[in-house]
């Protein structure tokens, strides 16, 4: 009697289980899975959406849409005459309503995407379906937010217009003329050399106490400065103002093969190659003067046919690049090579 009891239990929450799923699982009009408890999108909720943005791209061309703009949004309207394309736009639009109420986020790559879901708590959508598809109105009080809106629509209509080549692009947030001239090349440390643009929204940010052991070997024409030696000094730049915020950095440089050189004085370099100085040695010793330790491989130089008394003042003379490369990579410094 007991095992009768206790096996009609089992069952009774058996059952329990099974419809309180089904019922959390229940779409639009009761159809599909329910979302995802992903705060950015992920889960069960983010696998669905991408299914039926990957069938709406395959499926573009049975698409139909217009947009009109309005002063504080947009209305727009999206068909199809293909009754199994109409019920995924529904669908689709059913979901993407609720993600922008509940503020939960999707296509976070995108720039304009990740922005609008950003500034969501601000939009107001209605929808009507149609008996092909579906309309909305889609507005905000915000002049931002409805600049955003607009440009969403617009991306949205290349979507429909494309498919899947518009869908691999980043869509840039709309920006006024200021915002452009903002993003002109900027000297932050080195004055003139290594330029670079401020980027303070983007990935992988400049972090502080970063170490940095550039392994040189490149050479260049030899009456002009070196590309990669410039190319260190943008480096200097990078954690300077590049970022969000300036970041501390320690840099040294290895100069051995074909760069060894670069790093003689002007009377031996002007001797060596028939020139009037060594045009590599401004930017070194601006390197120099924002910290940069320079070292010049001895086993190079010396095989070179120069000697370390040639070498620059404001550069040391290490016993060789691989003893040089290993003693700094064991003091935590990341290899960075610049190589032929």
């Amino acid at each position: 009697m007991k095992t009768l009891l206790l096996r009609n239990g089992m069952l009774i929450i058996l059952v329990c289980v099974v419809a309180g799923s089904a019922l959390a699982q229940r779409g639009p009009g009761g159809r599909g899975p329910g979302r995802g408890k992903g705060g950015h999108g992920q889960g069960q909720g983010h696998d669905r959406d991408h299914v039926d943005f990957r069938y709406l791209l395959t499926n573009h061309k049975k698409i139909k849409r217009e947009v009109r703009e309005l002063p504080n949004g947009v209305q727009t309207l999206t068909e199809s005459d293909d009754p199994q394309v109409a019920a995924k736009i529904r669908e689709h639009v059913y979901w993407m309503k609720e993600r922008v109420e509940k503020q939960q986020p999707i296509r976070m790559r995108d720039p304009l995407f990740a922005e609008l879901f950003k500034h969501a708590g601000q939009i107001k959508m209605v929808t009507e379906n149609t008996p092909t598809g579906v309309r909305v109105l889609e507005t905000s009080e915000n002049p931002y937010v409805v600049k955003l809106i607009k440009e969403h629509a617009k991306t949205v209509s290349e979507f429909a217009k494309r498919g899947f080549p518009e869908a691999m692009k980043n869509h840039p947030v709309p920006t006024t003329k200021n915002e452009v001239k903002n993003r002109e090349y900027i000297h932050p440390a080195i004055q003139q050399y290594g330029k670079v643009v401020q980027l303070p929204a983007a990935a992988q940010q400049p972090r502080a106490d970063s170490k940095i052991c550039v392994d040189l070997t490149k050479g260049g024409a030899v009456d002009q400065l070196n590309p990669s030696i410039e190319k260190i000094a943008r480096y200097i730049n990078i954690y300077q103002g590049a970022g969000k915020s300036p970041a501390s950095v320690q840099i040294a440089v290895v100069l051995h093969g074909d760069a060894t050189l670069c790093a003689l004085n002007d009377d031996a370099y002007a001797e060596r190659f028939k020139t009037k100085s060594n045009p590599n040695l401004e930017c070194l010793h601006e390197l120099h003067e924002a910290g940069v330790a320079i070292y010049v491989c001895g086993q190079s130089l010396i095989g070179k046919g120069s000697q370390p008394e040639e070498v620059v003042v404001f550069a040391d003379v290490a016993v060789s690049a691989l003893t040089s490369l290993v003693n700094l990579q064991t003091d935590g410094y990341a290899y960075v090579p610049l190589l032929k």
